[in-house]
């Protein structure tokens, strides 16, 4: 322990601890910019700077670890002054056209601003118009709003190892671009949008397709159908400050309504259908002697990694469709032919947390020979946020609704969809019973939950020993692909998710997802997969309703034309 006095307090703190640390410790506030939670410290900005007796720079508290017998002082004018002056040189190279902004009110940069009581910027604007990069379905990089904070390197670098980002030049000409200032589109990308979810200011944001949507809500020629993926419903509400962050599905589908959808539906019913078809599937690798392991395809932003850096473990992928894609092919097909629709009148809208799914919804795999994709537009749990805004929703005076059928009833495993090990532990509650006959003693795989980066397990299945594991992040994926590659893999199956913690840390959720905010929601989908009547994909009586009536069985040939696709190298 070390005795430190911080603004005349005497306080207690571990010697680990930074500066910053121990003043969040004691609740003492110092503002940052470029440090983020989970993130390397950089040290880059240098709001976060304080004054410490004895010394004549003043050190950045993100940075500096403290020493028995420190005086430090947090807000004395010498520091004020120091921190108005960095943030009034950001400003002057910044894009201040607030209103024109999606974090207008939400912007680290703007707060930071008003709170140290900026209201004349001192400097002239030095800002360059740069263009702004938005030739790909899923960003969109406005450089003239970049604080040059370095986050968006950091999590691309050492969360993701893609490496597209770098901080390139030097000075006031140094700026953060992909390599040669290149196109996200002409570059290895994967469209996780890890960096979009930290980057303080905007510079980095998924691409608004929120206007689309609401042209076709006012289409009479169009029947608008919405789906809500598991991960978007355990986030939504901390972007309306509800008591306990969590917005009530029937609230939620009533929301959807009152936007004017005309169909409400629950992507949970194809996250069942998907274990039905990838879970067969991997029995049939494992009774075939097919090429094992398998790994899931759920996750776009790891079909891209895997397409574009490690093609030639393709064979590995599953070929079922992620729950996105097949609720399309089946709106677009089993519903058509049930409502007798054109394709043409039907618009498919996804809500997604994940910016990766704009990209996937455009894949020519998912459109058909008259350029008509299954899903027509996808919004991330931001955009659905800024559409219940601009309608005024208050959740508290919406009434309870039910998900509309044919694809309203959903298991508790689909749920865990969500989280990272979700998909694992769904099949793993369908695989064991079909290959055992029997019932489990227990639902609950809990070696396959939690955020550690990679999750192994073990289980007997009729004297066999399967072995499984989980891996969340492409920087951790990495360690499983090469076990692959060099032929020392002892998996059978492996779940891989691109973003930390899975889908409830997808680029598309609220802002300020951190690993604090990740565990609440990952709690909170093991709440609702508890209190769900039916708990594993297979005993979902609406899916079997959908075998018995139109796809016959888990790999049949019409499941396979609808429900699986191919993966290639790019």
């Amino acid at each position: 322990m070390a005795t430190i006095t911080m603004n005349n307090q005497q306080l207690e703190v571990t010697n680990e601890m930074t500066i910053l640390e121990a003043a969040k410790a004691h609740n003492i506030n110092i503002p940052t910019l470029c440090h983020y939670p989970d993130l390397a410290i950089n040290s880059d900005c240098r709001i976060c700077v304080v004054e410490i007796e004895g010394k004549r720079m003043l050190p950045t508290s993100c940075s500096t670890p403290v020493q028995d017998g420190m005086v430090i002082y947090t807000n004395s004018p010498r520091v004020l002054q120091a921190r108005k002056t960095i943030t009034e040189l950001m400003l002057s190279s910044h894009d201040a056209n607030c209103t024109a902004c999606t974090r207008n009110m939400r912007c680290e940069l703007q707060t930071l601003s008003k709170n140290l009581g900026i209201d004349i910027n001192r400097f002239e604007p030095t800002y360059k118009d740069l263009p702004i990069d938005d030739n790909n379905p899923s960003l969109v990089r406005n450089m003239n709003r970049c604080i040059k904070c370095g986050r968006c390197v950091d999590v691309c670098k050492t969360v993701q190892g893609v490496h597209v980002l770098e901080r390139m030049g030097r000075s006031n000409e140094m700026m953060i671009a992909p390599a040669f200032n290149q196109s996200l589109n002409n570059l290895i990308c994967t469209y996780c949008g890890q960096c979009a979810n930290v980057c303080p200011v905007g510079a980095i944001m998924e691409k608004d397709d929120t206007d689309l949507v609401w042209e076709n809500l006012h289409n009479p020629k169009k029947r608008t159908l919405v789906q809500v993926a598991p991960a978007v419903r355990v986030a939504i509400g901390e972007s309306f400050h509800s008591l306990d962050d969590t917005v009530p599905i029937g609230k939620l589908v009533s929301a959807l309504k009152h936007l004017g959808f005309d169909e409400v539906y629950d992507t949970n019913f194809t996250a069942d259908l998907t274990i039905m078809e990838e879970g067969n599937e991997l029995i049939y690798r494992i009774q075939n002697d097919d090429v094992l392991p398998m790994m899931t395809s759920c996750c776009p932003g790891w079909i891209n990694y895997v397409e574009q850096h490690h093609s030639d473990i393709l064979k590995h992928i599953s070929s079922c469709k992620s729950p996105q894609q097949m609720f399309g092919a089946l709106a677009k097909n089993y519903y058509k032919e049930q409502e007798n629709l054109n394709k043409e009148d039907i618009f498919v809208v996804s809500i997604m947390p994940c910016t990766a799914k704009k990209y996937e919804a455009k894949r020519e795999e998912f459109t058909d020979q008259y350029d008509n994709p299954d899903v027509d537009v996808v919004l991330t749990t931001r955009e659905l946020e800024k559409m219940f805004r601009q309608m005024g929703v208050d959740f508290d005076q919406l009434d309870n609704r039910d998900f509309d059928e044919p694809f309203g009833m959903t298991s508790g495993a689909a749920q865990l969809f969500g989280a990272s090990g979700g998909v694992m532990e769904a099949a793993l509650r369908t695989v064991t019973e079909v290959l055992s006959g029997k019932p489990l003693k227990s639902l609950d795989f809990s070696a396959v939950r939690g955020m550690d980066g990679i999750k192994e397990a073990s289980f007997n299945l009729k004297g066999q020993e399967i072995k499984v594991a989980v891996s969340h992040s492409l920087s951790n994926a990495e360690q499983l692909i090469q076990g692959i590659k060099d032929g020392t893999s002892p998996y059978t199956f492996i779940e891989i998710m691109a973003c930390p913690g899975g889908c409830i840390g997808g680029g598309g959720q609220p802002y300020g997802t951190d690993s604090a905010s990740r565990l609440k929601r990952m709690e909170t989908t093991y709440r609702v997969d508890l209190e769900k009547d039916i708990r594993k994909s297979h005993d979902n009586p609406a899916i079997k309703t959908l075998y018995d009536n139109y796809l016959q069985k888990p790999l049949s040939e019409l499941s396979h034309h609808l429900l699986h696709t191919r993966y290639y190298p790019r």
